[in-house]
């Protein structure tokens, strides 16, 4: 392929409902498309951080930065542009997983559309639908929250995560577990908001049979975790602690976790989530899909990614609906407790012209040939 264009396209889509965690909250998806246009096809990917850089270190007006003057001249350089050469290419510029993430998703979208090639047979999925879980957020009173997770059972989701923080955690939880039983699917999402000094009092949470708390210290510290990890009863799950593959290896090598959560902008994109995957399955560790509220432009290619053998737990690939009163392309809508793995060509969608235009707040180009 040749690259001739790579345009950005700053969206900020309303969220049906607040969405507070312990690092903030949300009211809209204010984020960028990225569209990359070869000689050959088209590909539109989705950059999955906020406005501010709170969840991680990278941020929207940052990553344009990082696109625009360090990672595109490195691949426009590239005497032959295949999504395998992105990432020696791009290998230079430490840190920004997210930014490149977004440039090599849209690439493989291009590159796999010329081929007539949907992503999740090249990632070596096997199946055609995946359980859908769903993420609630943290609530001004346990009542609320009860409502929240009965509406979301009643719309058929498999597994409820609820997000706890200090002061938001032990009895939420028994709440929930009282009112919806012992056989829900249940997980905590702590967003890194204890510390090792909070162990006794998250070993409260062993008493509720959960499937694993989520990133519960400080991101990183794989001694800690693993720390952490003798103390529970319940797995420990790693989220934004793990970077690429190796990271992986390291934190079940120490027994930081028993679970890991896969999220492909996290660790720079689909192949190297793939290694991540790997890893894991290789283990016997159980992955499974995390979200960051995407649109589904990012929505999509992450169902293909979830149905790959290892992604043996439901993930936070939610209906649409779920975030968004009118998604920027066709809406995703649960099935049975699954939302279908895409079968078009690349990503398997593209925004809807209306929808986008709506949606946008503005355009620029960060390269043309």
């Amino acid at each position: 392929m040749r690259l001739e264009r790579v345009e950005i396209v700053h969206v900020a889509i309303p969220l049906v409902t607040p969405f507070r965690t312990s690092f903030g909250t949300m009211t809209a998806k204010d984020t960028f498309l990225l569209r990359v246009v070869t000689d050959e096809a088209e590909g539109w990917s989705e950059f999955a951080a906020d406005p501010e850089p709170l969840y991680c270190s990278e941020f929207v007006a940052g990553a344009e930065i990082v696109l625009r003057d360090f990672l595109l001249p490195r691949v426009a350089a590239l005497p032959h542009l295949t999504t395998a050469a992105l990432a020696p290419a791009m290998a230079g510029i430490k840190g920004h997983e997210l930014a490149k993430a977004a440039l090599e998703t849209a690439v493989l979208d291009a590159e796999l559309r010329g081929h007539g090639m949907p992503l999740a047979t090249y990632l070596g999925a096997v199946r055609d639908r995946v359980p859908a879980g769903v993420s609630v957020g943290i609530r001004d009173s346990v009542p609320e929250l009860l409502d929240d997770v009965e509406r979301y059972l009643a719309e058929g989701y498999v597994r409820i995560k609820l997000k706890i923080e200090p002061g938001w955690d032990v009895e939420p939880v028994r709440a929930v577990r009282e009112r919806f039983g012992e056989g829900l699917p249940l997980q905590v999402d702590a967003n890194t908001a204890y510390t090792l000094a909070d162990a006794e009092h998250l070993r409260g949470l062993d008493a509720f049979g959960l499937l694993l708390i989520e990133e519960p210290l400080e991101e990183n510290n794989l001694y800690a975790h693993a720390r952490l990890q003798e103390r529970l009863a319940t797995p420990v799950c790693l989220d934004e602690s793990l970077h690429h593959a190796r990271d992986t290896a390291s934190a079940i090598a120490l027994g930081a976790c028993r679970v890991v959560n896969v999220k492909p902008a996290r660790v720079g994109g689909y192949l190297e989530a793939r290694r991540v995957h790997d890893v894991a399955h290789a283990h016997g560790v159980p992955v499974w899909c995390g979200g960051m509220l995407e649109t589904g432009i990012g929505r999509a290619p992450n169902l293909a990614l979830a149905a790959l053998p290892g992604f043996t737990l439901p993930g936070d690939t939610s209906a649409s609906g779920r975030y968004f009163a009118e998604d920027i392309t066709e809406p995703f809508v649960l099935q049975d407790g699954h939302l279908p793995v895409p079968t078009g060509p690349g990503i398997g969608v593209e925004p809807r012209p209306d929808a986008l235009r709506r949606f946008t707040r503005a355009r620029r180009d960060l390269y043309t040939a």
